[in-house]
């Protein structure tokens, strides 16, 4: 399909919807009731302005809702959405590249989530957006695709139909529906270190353990919590390596790691902060990564 110029545009706006920062309360947000996806007599007009696009500045905290009466999404075979999908796309001066499949598709990292200030305007495969069904946003993974999100904090799990893109906020993996966010228990706190494994329909031996066998592989053993840790770079050059390794402990911002490991088939000297107590330290540190003029760091969590 050939896109028009402001089309382009405009789903470039809807991209940019899902901006992954924790939903703030706002006391003159408006309810909604579940199943009402474009509840509220208004038409989302991807013609305006982002900053004038939504009814509320801010996102308001949702009425609670019973989750165990809500149904997974089923997986099943669907056509690439004919918007959403454009490869390479640029938000906020960063480019991403949509994978070819959500085959294979397994990473962790930090989830967020996004409710009632979105709740029925369009995604960026302009579905209207549901926060009472079990959905996501993610920058790379096509639209529509499927994945079990596990929180590796308590080992809960859900299904989620990936239908818009996001977030756009660098530290984080995935941005869940606000149902999807409790059912997991990533509401109310915010924020949670997941894992995202794909499940391709197309390939059922390949599909995602059941809920119980999968949640239990994922929380680490004996008590443990999970670590953010963020990676500074993977560097052939030895020298480079522990050059940044220095300026960081110079730094004194956290423990550095230096560690020799194998990328590829390659030696390489990976340099990482951690591990990091939660997602606002995580953040406080990759800006201050960033001020002292090294690459921003990404978030790995083990």
């Amino acid at each position: 399909m050939n896109w028009r110029a402001p089309v382009v545009v405009v789903l470039a706006l809807a991209l940019a919807g899902c901006g992954g920062s924790r939903p703030r309360p706002s006391h003159g947000g408006r309810g909604v009731r579940p199943g009402t996806a474009n509840s509220g007599g208004f038409r989302d007009d991807l013609s305006r302005s982002q900053s004038s696009r939504y009814r509320d500045s801010d996102d308001s905290v949702p009425p609670p809702i019973d989750v165990s009466k809500i149904p997974e999404p089923i997986p099943k075979l669907e056509p690439r959405s004919l918007y959403g999908n454009k490869s390479p796309y640029t938000v906020l001066g960063h480019t991403y590249t949509v994978l070819p499949s959500a085959r294979g598709y397994d990473e962790r990292g930090i989830a967020s989530y996004y409710g009632a200030k979105f709740h029925g305007y369009k995604t960026s495969s302009l579905e209207n957006y549901d926060m009472y069904a079990f959905s996501a946003a993610h920058k790379t993974l096509p639209l529509p695709s499927y994945a079990r999100v596990t929180n590796l904090q308590n080992g809960k799990s859900v299904i989620v139909r990936i239908n818009d893109r996001g977030p756009f906020h660098e530290n984080r993996l995935i941005d869940l529906s606000y149902a999807a966010a409790v059912k997991i228990g990533v509401w109310p706190k915010g924020t949670g270190l997941v894992e995202v494994r794909a499940i391709d329909p197309g390939h059922p031996e390949e599909t995602a353990a059941p809920a119980e066998l999968d949640a239990q592989a994922a929380v680490p053993p004996g008590g443990a919590h999970p670590a953010i840790w963020l990676q500074v770079g993977a560097f052939a050059d030895l020298a480079n390596a522990d050059r940044v390794a220095g300026r960081l402990r110079s730094a004194r911002l956290a423990p550095v790691q230096v560690s020799d490991v194998q990328v590829n088939g390659r030696d390489v000297r990976r340099v990482r902060v951690g591990p990091l107590q939660d997602v606002d330290q995580a953040d406080r540190v990759t800006d201050q990564i960033e001020q002292l003029g090294l690459p921003r760091p990404q978030v790995a969590v083990d």
